[in-house]
């Protein structure tokens, strides 16, 4: 992003995590959203936001391959802090309640971008155990109800009907907004670098299995999923996830053109969502579904992907 510029926010513009997408991020800091383009959530809603932050390591090394062309990036501790630094700020620009992040590689990380960001009072990790794995996490302003973790006890089948399991935590965390239960999943489906797009897809009929139980478990909840789904609108996956309309996809009236999150081969594709359980109580508001970038073809502070975010009423009682 150019210095000096500020947060474009759409509810149009901007494609799968793939060998060859653009826009890695910067350790310099760079410039910022303007946190003044981003309007306050009205009163008895939510907003929700989706975020994936691009490879957030730590200073230490884990998987004993680091820095350089390794997998895990090393960064210097003065590098980390900016990043941190940057990221943490552009969240506070959302005005989120609730952001639902991807590769936060440790609980460092997230404690960190927690210290920068203390308005978001609760943080949970989704760490799956790897060596350099980058995880999902929950940051939110309210205090959680409950924590469930859904990798270790569901085996997922593809359609060749081999067996897998979700490639990060599933991650649920149930919320009190203002008296009100909000349950949201974080989610980050398997990416396309040496796709295995049966796995993609055993995650998202998964998810919905899970969601829409929940739902029924909890009508008078309000339930979101929200992540890098690594797929577009139309695909299997996203078609599995909204099979019998149980579940739908917050953006679903704005053409596809305008949701597009990451660049791939110089084109905007749309593989960060936002969903909403149907059985469950609270609606989505019309109109507030946004994609946020640093600047016209970019992501989000450094980051390849843009953020995702929507406001949804909150449930009475």
């Amino acid at each position: 992003m150019l210095a000096g510029s500020n947060a474009c926010i759409e509810g149009q513009s901007l494609a799968p995590e793939s060998p060859g997408s653009t826009a890695p991020p910067s350790g310099d800091g760079g410039a910022l959203p303007d946190t003044n383009t981003q309007p306050e959530p009205a009163a008895g809603t939510v907003r929700i936001a989706a975020f994936n932050v691009h490879r957030l390591f730590d200073t230490v090394c884990d998987s004993g391959s680091c820095g350089g062309s390794a997998y895990e990036e090393l960064p210097t501790p003065q590098v980390f802090a900016a990043r941190v630094d940057r990221i943490a700020r552009a969240l506070t620009s959302l005005k989120a309640g609730v952001v639902l992040l991807s590769e936060i590689e440790t609980q460092v990380c997230l404690d960190a971008l927690q210290a920068r960001a203390p308005e978001f009072s609760s943080a949970v990790l989704g760490e799956i155990g790897a060596a350099a794995s980058v995880d999902v996490a929950v940051l939110s302003r309210y205090p959680q109800r409950e924590v469930r973790r859904h990798r270790a006890q569901r085996i997922l089948t593809r359609p060749d009907g081999t067996t897998t399991v979700f490639s990060r935590e599933f991650l649920e965390v149930r919320l009190d907004v203002d008296g009100s239960e909000v349950i949201v999943f974080a989610a980050h489906f398997r990416s396309k670098v040496d796709d295995d797009p049966g796995r993609r897809y055993a995650e998202a009929q998964a998810a919905h299995d899970i969601m829409r139980a929940v739902a029924a478990e909890r009508p008078g909840t309000l339930v979101v999923l929200g992540g890098d789904l690594n797929d577009v609108p139309g695909s299997p996956p996203l078609e599995a996830l909204e099979q019998d309309g149980a579940l739908q996809r917050v953006s679903r009236e704005l053409p596809l053109e305008d949701l597009g999150t990451v660049w791939f081969q110089g084109a905007p594709q749309a593989i960060d969502h936002l969903y909403r359980a149907r059985d469950a109580s609270g609606q989505d508001v019309p109109g507030t579904f946004r994609v946020v970038r640093d600047a016209p073809g970019s992501g989000l502070a450094g980051s390849d992907h843009a953020a995702v975010q929507a406001d949804f009423v909150l449930p009475r009682g």
